[in-house]
């Protein structure tokens, strides 16, 4: 054995301890976490790519996909083949091709990649390990690996490094609204290929409104014939008005399996959210008992929030509640279920009889913390909570959920700004961090109205984001010494009031989304706003115009 460390240890000084030339980066975004660089070069062009036993299928698929690029892109072929017998440890030097071994030590997620001018060794514990080391080393390669043509002028050489990365955040996020505007399968599959790229893990989907109901759900048919479609849009931000056409549109279970089998071979999980007792138009249009002045309802055509919300005090309620969780629980196979819990008015409740007896019978009293009404949200969130868990599931809320009385286990998503977090973490919840401050890509990326997209900002200006704004987030910034560990991750939120088709979603995204995949995954001390822009202006925003994304150039 100790024979054995002394070959690789003299091996990694052969490929590694030559870094005194001069400063190397690398143009990979997120920026990994640590880089070495040695002497010389590997040439990938036509080299054989290998993989060790209990490297996932899914791994090997994604290696076959990259082999199949570069032949493509270089004309030259590689063969992709199972290294059995090959010892994880052998000295990189010793090999001869691209080799993929798993290696549980790592960190989860995590991977290291070894470059020397015979060999590529990459190591990883995880099928998302893999799946991200060979982003990486697909952002290494010539920008034309990406175009899908021929490159016969360059030299297809990957400099000789060491890479050891991991993410800082276990949670890397992005929500998707498709109920104010509704977005193909195919839409919603190049949001996930661009989440892919740059290591985002989480795909939060919101598929419930007031202005729409987006999912199927067999037990109640009319959600998707009457719930997912409204007779109008407002236009931009005058609520008296809409264009008066009828809009709309559902995911069926086909398509919903389609979308989440697709996700999971890119190493994305998609969190559904079915957002209750609030913003239940779309469900209350469709079945009108279910609300506590029996309606009429209608799906709205305008944004906002409606009073109108699901009645407590009816038993009913919650076997609709129910029903239709248990098809989400079918359809997704996430850990955890999203169930909104934000903006939630309670004026229907105080005059409603049905939830008034319900406060009564279950004792509730307003006091300095929380009014009954709130306590009987609660109570929702509560017996929610523990129909998921019966069902191996937890629950995720908005920041709301933590007025009055939350249950145990429950995890809270920060939106409002940063103190819902603080708070949820000092109490012992884990958190996620999507505060409106810089998570929220609805808003504008310059005060400069002309030159931006109609958006939520409208003619006010006052909701802008800025690029480096998003690069220089601390999702860390306030929580007590002790707490950060409830800090699962962070995510960033596309709200679609005003975004009514993909191009402009993805000028929305691109680049801030880049900017926000550093603060997700690269170690805090190692960002570095100007090298980020060189690489953007260098390298990413090429390769992503290349394959058919827009974006908002930079500034």
């Amino acid at each position: 054995m100790f024979k054995r460390i002394i070959a690789i240890s003299i091996m990694a000084l052969a490929c590694i301890g030559a870094s005194a030339k001069k400063e190397q980066s690398l143009n990979v975004v997120p920026r990994p976490a640590k880089v070495e660089f040695g002497k010389g070069s590997f040439k990938i062009k036509g080299a054989n790519f290998n993989y060790g036993k209990n490297v996932p299928a899914e791994a090997v698929q994604a290696i076959g996909k990259l082999a199949d690029r570069l032949y493509v892109a270089t004309g030259k072929s590689s063969t992709v083949s199972s290294a059995a017998g090959t010892d994880k440890d052998s000295a990189t030097g010793k090999l001869k091709g691209v080799f993929f071994f798993c290696d549980p030590s790592l960190p989860a997620e995590g991977y290291s990649i070894e470059i020397c001018p015979k060999a590529i060794k990459v190591c990883a514990p995880d099928k998302n390990g893999f799946l991200y080391a060979l982003q990486t080393i697909r952002q290494m390669l010539p920008a034309s690996v990406y175009s899908g043509g021929t490159d016969s002028k360059s030299s297809w050489r990957l400099p000789c490094c060491r890479i050891s990365d991991a993410p800082r955040f276990s949670y890397r996020g992005l929500m998707l609204d498709c109920c104010r505007h509704f977005f193909s399968v195919d839409e919603v599959k190049k949001i996930l290929d661009l989440m892919a790229m740059y290591k985002l893990n989480t795909m939060h989907w919101h598929l419930s409104e007031d202005q729409g109901w987006r999912i199927e759900i067999s037990k109640y048919p009319k959600l998707t014939e009457i719930g997912a479609y409204r007779d109008g849009t407002q236009v931009k931000d005058d609520r008296n008005r809409h264009d008066g056409v009828r809009y709309g549109g559902y995911y069926t279970k086909e398509q919903v399996a389609e979308i989440v089998k697709y996700a999971g071979n890119l190493g994305i999980t998609i969190i559904p959210e079915i957002d209750l007792p609030g913003h239940m138009l779309g469900a209350l249009a469709a079945y009108p008992q279910l609300g506590c002045t029996g309606g009429p309802y209608s799906v709205w055509t305008r944004w906002g929030i409606s009073k109108d919300v699901l009645c407590i005090g009816k038993e009913e309620t919650f076997d609709f509640i129910f029903g239709v969780l248990d098809e989400i629980c079918e359809m997704f196979p996430s850990e955890y279920i999203h169930i909104g819990g934000d903006e939630c008015p309670k004026d229907a409740w105080k005059v409603c009889p049905r939830c008034q007896a319900r406060i009564a019978e279950l004792g509730l009293k307003s006091d300095e913390h929380a009014s009954k009404e709130q306590r009987l949200q609660n109570y929702v969130t509560s017996r929610v909570q523990a129909h998921l868990a019966a069902k191996g599931r937890k629950i995720i809320g908005w920041d709301e959920i933590l007025e009055g009385d939350l249950s145990e286990g429950a995890t809270v998503m920060s939106w409002r700004g940063t103190a819902g977090g603080i708070k949820a973490a000092k109490k012992g919840f884990d958190v996620v961090m999507t505060p409106k401050d810089y998570c929220y890509f609805d808003y504008v990326q310059s005060p400069n109205l002309d030159k931006e997209p109609w958006t939520i900002a409208g003619a006010r200006g006052k909701r802008v984001i800025p690029l480096e704004k998003v690069y220089n987030a601390d999702p860390l910034a306030g929580f007590e010494p002790g707490t950060e560990s409830h800090i699962l991750g962070v995510q960033a939120n596309m709200w679609t009031e005003f975004i009514a088709d993909n191009a402009t979603i993805e000028y929305m995204l691109i680049p801030r989304l880049l900017a926000l995949s550093e603060v997700q995954w690269s170690p805090a001390d190692g960002k570095d706003y100007d090298r980020f822009l060189k690489v953007l202006s260098g390298y990413q925003l090429p390769i992503l115009k290349d394959l058919g994304y827009n974006y908002r150039p930079l500034d």
